[in-house]
């Protein structure tokens, strides 16, 4: 059992930010202390910028013929899953600005597992329009889907990728409906008990550190809110073309209570309130902030976002790397460890899809309070 008393701590000059000593926090604290030359080193090794590769052939499942598919399978069944949405983020950015963002560094994530001989697996964005809080609501160019309509794709798209047999399945968020993945992935074991590993991340989140203004010429200079500095400065790096500068508008937002309770998007103030644990304190995007930005876009440059751009590659090739070595291709954790079924009931649905003696996820008996659904 891990001892937490002895716990060790990296700290730094600034002191909202330390790191554990683990292997995040030591991955984080090399990242940190990375000169911007080495910074560029790490960028290039997932070739960082990049064109999009949504149309590119053999880039993601949907993309790639089905026979060479099976082979990179094989080597590695680890699956990636992108979610976006379509939301209004200022006169000076696309809508499409978070599914961009998250596919692109996907992208480099898929180019650098693929130069290593066992490339990840990357899946089409299941949600291109997505979720929304409540204070997005009334504001053209963002459009909500209802949470159930949210919940229930990306189970089924987790089922469906189960069934071919990508059994380790991440889902990367790069928007504000985080919730409503976490109640995907929950409902879906439920409903299926299922095993393998199941996991969202929010890249952003995960390396909130690089996202707080700190003293050096490459540190951004505002706290991450929306369609802000954070934003435009990794769209101005990933996908410049999309992104129309002299458009940009600052804008902040009308609070009318608790203004140190509530922290912003990544949570970088350590305040006791997640942005999203509350309504009515302040006001709605259409009344107080309708250019859509939440902070001063006219700050960004492509040059602040390398470092936390550096940092989310290397986090996700961590998790890619850590399940990989406990799990193989072809490997899940304990059915009777970490389901209500039976490693022998299972069997056959573990086989690789469509090889002699496998059985679909259609013709898995239901178990326990959801066997009904």
């Amino acid at each position: 059992m891990q001892d937490f008393k002895q716990q060790k701590w990296f700290t730094t000059d600034n002191p909202a930010i330390f790191f554990e000593d683990s292997p995040v926090g030591r991955l984080k604290k090399m990242i940190w202390e990375a000169s911007e030359e080495e910074i560029e080193k790490i960028l290039a090794e997932y070739e960082i910028p990049s064109p999009s590769e949504l149309g590119k052939a053999g880039c993601y499942i949907q993309t790639t013929p089905r026979s060479k598919q099976i082979e990179k399978r094989r080597k590695n069944d680890i699956v990636f899953v992108p979610i976006g949405c379509t939301e209004n983020h200022g006169l000076h950015a696309n809508s499409g600005l978070d599914t961009f963002q998250v596919t692109m560094v996907l992208e480099g994530l898929r180019r650098y597992t693929a130069k290593k001989g066992y490339e990840c697996n990357l899946a089409f964005p299941p949600l291109l329009y997505g979720g929304h809080p409540y204070h997005h609501i009334g504001m053209p160019g963002t459009v909500m889907m209802p949470e159930e309509v949210v919940k229930e794709t990306l189970i089924y798209t987790m089922l469906g990728l189960w069934n071919d047999g990508y059994r380790k399945i991440i889902l990367v968020n790069n928007h504000g409906h985080s919730w409503m993945l976490e109640s995907a992935i929950h409902e879906f074991c439920k409903r299926y008990q299922l095993p393998g590993i199941f996991r969202t991340v929010e890249w952003h989140r995960s390396v909130r550190e690089f996202f707080v203004p700190v003293d050096r010429p490459d540190s951004l200079e505002t706290h991450f809110v929306h369609a802000d500095e954070c934003e435009t400065a990794c769209a101005r790096l990933l996908f410049p073309d999309m992104i129309d500068m002299a458009a940009a508008q600052e804008a902040w937002p009308t609070t009318y209570l608790f203004k140190s309770h509530y922290d912003t998007s990544v949570e970088s103030y350590r305040r006791p309130s997640r942005w999203s644990e509350g309504e009515g304190h302040a006001a709605i995007e259409r009344r107080g902030t309708p250019e859509g930005v939440v902070g001063n876009p006219k700050l960004a440059t492509a040059r602040k976002a390398k470092r936390p751009i550096a940092a989310t590659l290397k986090f996700l090739t961590l998790i890619h790397d850590e399940i990989r070595e406990a799990f193989p291709p072809g490997e899940v954790p304990p059915v009777e460890m970490t389901t209500l079924r039976t490693k022998e009931e299972l069997e056959p649905f573990l086989k690789e899809p469509l090889s002699e003696g496998w059985k679909s996820v259609d013709e898995l008996p239901r178990k326990g309070i959801f066997e009904k659904l």
